[in-house]
């Protein structure tokens, strides 16, 4: 049917073209891909085909880019929606546009230049017969508050106007978007009371037919999400898995900020509860999530560059223009382009780095989760022990002649004796009885000196941490002669005569910012 429609379309006159704006209009809520295939009825340059409406037409296009996550077009849209609006003295959605373009730019680079759009936006909505233009506005002040932690500046925006947003019955978005901010505030402020009572005044929205089910679905992960990240703070791991539950079944409509938060968390509560292999899943998750955002950005970085070399090409038309014209939209188009590049550039830097804190955090897992199978091991080793000695007792306790009961208990006691020394030398390395607060200690170690063998590394730990030479020797089950040895085959690995200090200084000095046990310890 929907080809049809377009086949008439095209046959018939220009005017007809603005027909499949308005069908745009009513699916653009409900079903983007219909939308984009109306859209993509109209023949390129659109400029040429529906003049008066081009503002509308980039705008719409602006909203199928956000659905799909496109932020790079959805960015290029807003721009030429913004451009061409204005011309057409359409200030509905020149002020539309500039709301979207300070969200984009403010979200992603805090670059306060954006609040120029937030100007702009105040500017065309008093121009504007929508009465509602203003409030967006209003709820951008708010919304940075909420953007930049300063929840209570946030609340204290939105709860004096509250009622006012509620009474909007024409479009409920403002009342849902305001309830989506004071619930989330509440759950970052502690306050679980508050929170809830305005989630629960959020959930009556789920079926208006005024608010896009998108939108929905989107503000809601948002607030299970907080509450998730309220009730782990809290260690209350049962409370913090439901509210992670009722966010996962709105995964489909989570943005990659909530999505990328969401990824955290269940890591984060993964392991907490010792569950690595689990953990570092979702850590992976995460990664492919930066990946492929950076991917998607790298791909529409040059599709936009060629697309708007061949919008803007139109735009001032090229050829017709004097000489004069000509290299003034020459270097205009450079500009933009490498304004473009600069745009590119710091979204990737800030994925890179994303992506290697991420990757860091998979390494500590795996460390994490190769001393908790050590520790296993260890663990298991020290029950069976344990089981036999019960047993040993117990044969001995219905000994019945007294003189045999003394012979064992003694040759018990000697077994505990030498096994005491030695039970926890069940591997061939220590490092399984580290706390993993002690991650940053061995990474750095291994970055400093990695001449160091694992022994060695142990040592170094043992010294670092208050240990004597001694008390070395004993939890090594090694002679004191022994530590001496290694103590000094470091020294001459890590030239320390070079450096005229002791080895004790010289590790507290190098490793005073890696190492939390020696504090708990004193």
């Amino acid at each position: 049917m929907f080809c049809a429609i377009a086949q008439s379309g095209l046959s018939q006159s220009k005017e007809n073209y603005y027909r499949f704006l308005d069908s745009v209009d009513i699916h653009i809520d409900t079903d983007s891909e219909i939308s984009r295939k109306f859209l993509d009825s109209i023949p390129k340059p659109a400029e040429k085909y529906i003049k008066g409406r081009v503002g509308e037409y980039y705008a719409d296009m602006a909203l199928i880019h956000d659905g799909n996550k496109e932020l790079l077009k959805f960015h290029r849209c807003n721009i030429l929606a913004l451009k061409y609006a204005k011309e057409e003295e359409n200030f509905c959605i020149a002020g539309q546009a500039c709301i979207d373009l300070f969200s984009d730019v403010y979200l992603i680079d805090g670059d306060t230049s954006a609040f120029k759009y937030i100007d702009l936006a105040e500017q065309y909505f008093s121009k504007c017969d929508d009465p509602n233009g203003l409030v967006q506005v209003e709820q951008m002040y708010a919304y940075v508050k909420f953007l930049d932690g300063e929840f209570e500046a946030s609340n204290e925006l939105i709860l004096p106007v509250l009622q006012k947003y509620k009474t909007i019955s024409e479009d409920a978005y403002y009342y849902m978007f305001a309830l989506y901010m004071l619930s989330s505030n509440y759950y970052s402020l502690h306050d679980k009371e508050n929170a809830d009572y305005y989630f629960k005044a959020f959930k009556t929205l789920e079926n208006n037919t005024t608010i896009a089910q998108y939108n929905y679905y989107s503000f809601e992960s948002g607030i299970n999400l907080s509450g998730a990240e309220y009730f782990f703070e809290k260690k209350q791991i049962d409370s913090t898995k439901y509210y992670l539950n009722m966010t996962k079944r709105l995964k489909p409509f989570m943005g990659e900020d909530v999505l990328r938060d969401y990824y955290k968390l269940y890591a984060e509560v993964h392991k907490h509860s010792g569950r690595i292999d689990a953990s570092k899943a979702y850590v992976d998750s995460l990664i492919h999530l930066e990946q492929d955002i950076h991917k998607s950005t790298v791909d529409a970085s040059f599709q936009i560059s060629d697309d708007l070399l061949e919008a803007e090409t139109e735009l001032i038309g090229w050829g017709k223009t004097s000489t004069f014209s000509k290299y003034l939209a020459l270097g205009l188009l450079v500009a933009f382009l490498l304004l473009i590049c600069l745009f590119y550039f710091v979204f990737y830097r800030r994925h890179k780095a994303k992506i290697e804190e991420i990757t860091e955090k998979t390494d500590d897992l795996s460390i994490i989760k190769s001393n908790n199978e050590q520790l296993t091991v260890k663990v298991q080793g020290l029950e069976e022990y344990i089981n036999n000695l019960k047993k040993e007792v117990k044969a001995i306790s219905i000994v019945e002649s007294i003189d045999e009961q003394k012979a064992r208990i003694k040759a018990l006691y000697k077994n505990l004796h030498i096994n005491s020394a030695t039970i926890l030398d069940k591997s061939d390395s220590h490092l399984e009885l580290i706390n993993d607060l002690n991650i940053g200690f061995f990474k750095k170690i291994d970055k400093v000196y990695p001449q160091l063998n694992k022994s060695e590394v142990i040592i170094c730990y043992y010294i670092l941490i208050g240990f004597s030479n001694k008390e070395i020797a004993v939890f090594l089950n090694a002679t004191l002669r022994s530590v001496e040895s290694k103590r000094y085959r470091i020294s001459k690995k890590i030239d320390l005569n070079r450096k005229n200090t002791s080895l004790l200084n010289h590790l507290q000095e190098t490793f005073k910012d890696a190492i939390l046990v020696k504090a708990l310890i004193n």
